[in-house]
């Protein structure tokens, strides 16, 4: 008799039941909760704010750093992934400021994992691979939108755009207010000046 092992990946890409999306949906939420506040959370504690059961935890993550991993990776698709949607529903300059708030909520949330992040990081984990082509390609899309619609300056660079609102996350690191002044300073910045 063959065994078979079924690993995480081919779990993700299987279909998964509604109520086994839910769960997991709701345990990254608490992940990113909890690691955000206290890295050394138990994983039951975890499980327990969820809702779940730890059996339910493992079967979509086996491990702690599969958790933090996937939380880590759930909040930057949730940030690069609104990108078309903010595009629909706004005008491509207000798209641009809304998605500009929710990066600066994404670094802090960073921040706040950081010490969570160093465990997946230590053995030779890379959360952040997928992070730096994630982000370009959504400040590119808002900035070619902006451009097109013509209430965005067309010679911004997508790094340097990305460069600078990584620098309010810096400056205001504890003052959201601030944090919010900044952007719309930058944004002014990028207007079209007709």
């Amino acid at each position: 008799m063959q065994v078979t092992r079924v690993t995480q990946e081919d779990q993700l890409s299987r279909p998964m039941r509604a109520d086994a999306a839910r769960n997991r949906e709701r345990l990254l939420a608490a992940a990113v909760q909890a690691f955000s506040a206290d890295a050394d959370v138990t994983l039951d504690a975890i499980a327990k704010t969820a809702g779940v059961g730890i059996g339910t935890l493992y079967r979509h993550f086996p491990t702690r750093e599969a958790l933090v991993d996937a939380a880590y990776r759930n909040e930057l698709s949730r940030l690069c992934d609104t990108v078309p949607e903010l595009l629909a529903d706004l005008s491509a300059d207000k798209a641009m400021r809304v998605w500009m708030d929710r990066f600066v909520d994404y670094m802090t949330t960073k921040r706040d994992m950081g010490a969570a992040l160093q465990a997946v990081v230590a053995p030779g984990g890379n959360p952040f691979e997928q992070s730096k082509a994630k982000l370009t390609t959504a400040v590119a899309t808002l900035l070619a939108a902006g451009a097109s619609a013509g209430v965005i300056r067309s010679d911004v660079a997508t790094g340097d755009l990305l460069a600078s609102l990584i620098g309010v996350t810096m400056a205001a690191r504890e003052d959201r207010d601030m944090a919010g002044r900044l952007l719309d300073l930058l944004l002014d910045g990028l207007r079209y000046q007709r």
